[in-house]
């Protein structure tokens, strides 16, 4: 049952990072392949049908982590507190840029939200880098430094990769000017989630050791168990319905 908790959180976040990692990569490249309002707009289109259920997988490691490794977060949280106040605002940020710069028509309350989902998904990046280079230091360190920075650069750069990935995929030819198979996206997508799995590698015997007892593993399961099926469909219908030269017009009424 440990080994088994230990490989359902190490797969919700590597899971994250593979799914979430594009949208937090096309949230840092708006402007720059977004040089108009109706690229940008195409952009945030293409994204749109994907993020939320995306988001769920961070929701499912921070549940996981709080059932199966209660005192891992507790420590977690008290030495990355900096780091955690960070990943919330910026996830609000995004979040809050997508939901709000279509309330208006306006060109400059659009572009006002263009950048701070921008800035959002950045402070994402980097913040998750930044929490990845402290866990392998076994939070011994300051959460921030030179060394999590340079890590935070890294989960930027790999996430950015992957968000110019998935659009080359979904809109083929259009706003990068590229075309991507499934197959280049699926690259893209390790690359962005190789950050973790290097880290989770390396974790394996520290989690084991902070792993929760037997019985409040067992009741997790009975909890879990049902709802996993109903996560996975959701991806596969997402995917399915919202794949490339798919409609892009139909952007969700919250977006």
């Amino acid at each position: 049952m440990d080994i088994l908790w230990t490989g359902v959180f190490a797969l919700l976040l590597i899971g994250y990072f593979a799914l979430e990692g594009f949208d937090i990569g096309l949230g840092m490249l708006l402007p720059v392949l977004g040089r108009t309002q109706p690229d940008r707009d195409r952009i945030v289109a293409a994204m749109a049908p994907f993020v939320l259920a995306n988001e769920v997988w961070l929701v499912a490691v921070a549940g996981v982590l709080f059932g199966a490794f209660p005192s891992v977060e507790e420590e977690a949280l008290f030495a990355l507190y900096p780091l955690v106040v960070t990943l919330l605002v910026s996830w609000i940020l995004r979040d809050a840029g997508l939901w709000f710069r279509r309330r208006l028509d306006g060109h400059a309350w659009r572009a006002a939200w263009d950048w701070v989902i921008c800035l959002g998904s950045y402070g994402l990046a980097v913040s998750w880098g930044m929490a990845l280079v402290a866990m392998a230091g076994g939070l011994s360190g300051p959460p921030i430094g030179l060394l999590g920075l340079a890590g935070g650069v890294v989960v930027a750069a790999a996430f950015a990769f992957h968000g110019w990935t998935f659009l080359s995929w979904r809109l083929p030819g259009q706003v990068t000017g590229a075309s991507r198979t499934g197959g280049a996206l699926l690259v893209s997508a390790c690359v962005a989630a190789a950050p973790p799995a290097v880290l989770l590698a390396v974790l394996v015997p520290w989690l084991l050791e902070h792993i929760a007892p037997a019985g409040t593993l067992n009741v997790l399961s009975v909890m879990i168990a049902p709802l996993a099926p109903l996560m996975v469909a959701a991806q596969v219908w997402v995917w399915r319905t919202f794949g490339p030269r798919r409609a892009t017009d139909r952007i969700p009424s919250f977006f």
